[in-house]
């Protein structure tokens, strides 16, 4: 009796081992046609097909085609792709890699290594994408420019059937040589943690840090930045219906030549989007892109598209208002050699009843703003193209001079805004 149950537990176990695999290639093709219709149908520049997917019990051979699409002239370039994919118990590990290899018959821009592309999914519906390069040098004979880059390395992983992912990249440097400058990065690192709310709207945390960028030219002075960060912060309120989002760039330094100047920063939020209208919004975005490419449209047809889609981009222009939102420069602070240069920047509009939703003619009728800037005097007096700039502004008294600086001061309300004492009407939005 004992030898017949471990019998059958053996045989279990061989079926579940044949049988699985199979199983696991069949849901990896339907997973990656799946996959494959919803980046064809979810934007218009990118677009990917499936030449050939042959699949057995432990494996699969499938070939394909990438094309990148210009929005302007809708002119494509294509990259062919292999995918080498093998079937586990709980999942596939997909191998991707150029047709041809990854590097052309004579070229030597590689060493030993290749790089390597692989996706692995599980049956769950997660996946990791992981891209892997190795120190590669890429020069063209006749021709004086270079790129060389460190080994590099980026990660990408799936969760909840898609609806959050986790965001890796680490990339310690990077050189472009070219007839009229040198450009070096160093220590990019690049971290993101992201989940859907809704529609296109995801909320989440990013950072992006860059140690060093370093321009050397022969006809502009030499120019390094030091110790970028570039962090972002999206998080849902009332109950997921809106959206606050907040983006903030620092800089350490900038050194032209031998001097020095820093740090930077510059903060930019948005406050109580509403989610459904701003939904709408970048759908409506998206199809007018889609309309704008259709060039052979008949244009009886293509008016007619026209007139719905500008309906769409109002209803969702009148939501985003009377729902209310706020959106700014909440700090601007950058140090030059004359002084600092302070700032900020604030546009909001309130939420409105259902009886004012009903009456609102005019988009926008009940935005109100301030701005707050204000510079030194000698940026003007020292430097002929910020002068250039700004001598329309002044001229206009739109820029004021108080003692060494000078100043802009304006508030928005009614339609009109009021800079400096000077009122200039706004055009409303019907």
């Amino acid at each position: 009796m004992k030898l017949n149950k471990w019998t059958m537990i053996g045989s279990a176990v061989l079926l579940v081992a044949g049988v699985a695999p199979w199983a696991v290639g069949y849901l990896t093709e339907q997973q990656w046609l799946e996959a494959t219709e919803e980046v064809n149908q979810s934007q218009p520049f990118v677009r990917l097909e499936t030449d050939r997917y042959e699949r057995g019990v432990f494996s699969a051979q499938a070939s394909g085609t990438l094309a990148l699409i210009d929005p302007k002239t809708g002119e494509a370039d294509q990259i062919g792709f292999e995918v080498a994919i093998s079937h586990g118990v709980t999942g596939s590990l997909l191998d991707f890699s150029p047709n041809g290899g990854w590097q052309h018959e004579g070229a030597q821009w590689l060493e030993d290594e290749e790089p390597s592309l692989t996706l692995e999914t599980r049956l769950w519906g997660s996946a990791v994408v992981e891209f892997q390069a190795p120190p590669v040098s890429f020069e063209q004979p006749g021709r004086p420019e270079s790129v060389s880059a460190s080994g590099g390395f980026a990660r990408v992983e799936v969760g909840r059937m898609g609806e959050q992912a986790e965001v890796l990249m680490v990339w310690p440097e990077l050189n472009i040589l070219g007839p009229r400058a040198d450009v070096k990065l160093q220590e990019l690192h690049v971290e993101q943690s992201m989940s859907l709310l809704s529609g296109d709207v995801w909320t989440g945390s990013g950072t992006m840090t860059l140690g060093a960028l370093v321009v050397d030219s022969a006809e502009l002075p030499a120019l390094s930045v030091s110790n970028v960060s570039f962090e972002t912060l999206s998080e849902a309120s009332n109950g997921g219906q809106t959206l606050d989002s907040e983006a903030v760039l620092a800089v350490e330094a900038v050194r032209v030549n031998d001097a020095e100047y820093g740090p930077h920063r510059v903060a930019v939020s948005v406050d109580h989007l509403d989610v459904e209208s701003w939904n709408a919004f970048s759908s409506v975005m998206t199809d007018m892109q889609l309309m704008a490419m259709d060039a052979g449209a008949d244009s009886r047809s293509a008016y007619q598209q026209q007139m719905a889609l500008m309906q769409r981009f109002n209803e969702a222009v009148r939501g985003l208002a009377a729902s209310g939102f706020s959106v700014g420069v909440r700090e601007l602070s950058l140090d030059t050699p004359e002084g600092e240069v302070q700032g900020s920047l604030d546009i909001s509009h309130p939420e409105l009843s259902e009886d004012e939703r009903a009456n609102m003619l005019m988009v926008m009728q009940r935005l109100v703003g301030s701005v707050d800037v204000s510079m030194p005097l000698a940026l003007a007096e020292e430097y002929p193209a910020v002068r250039m700039q700004l001598s329309p502004l002044i001229k206009q008294g739109l820029l004021v001079r108080d003692g060494d600086e000078l100043v802009m001061k304006g508030q928005m309300e009614d339609l009109v805004l009021d800079i400096n004492g000077v009122q200039i009407p706004l055009p409303p939005l019907l």
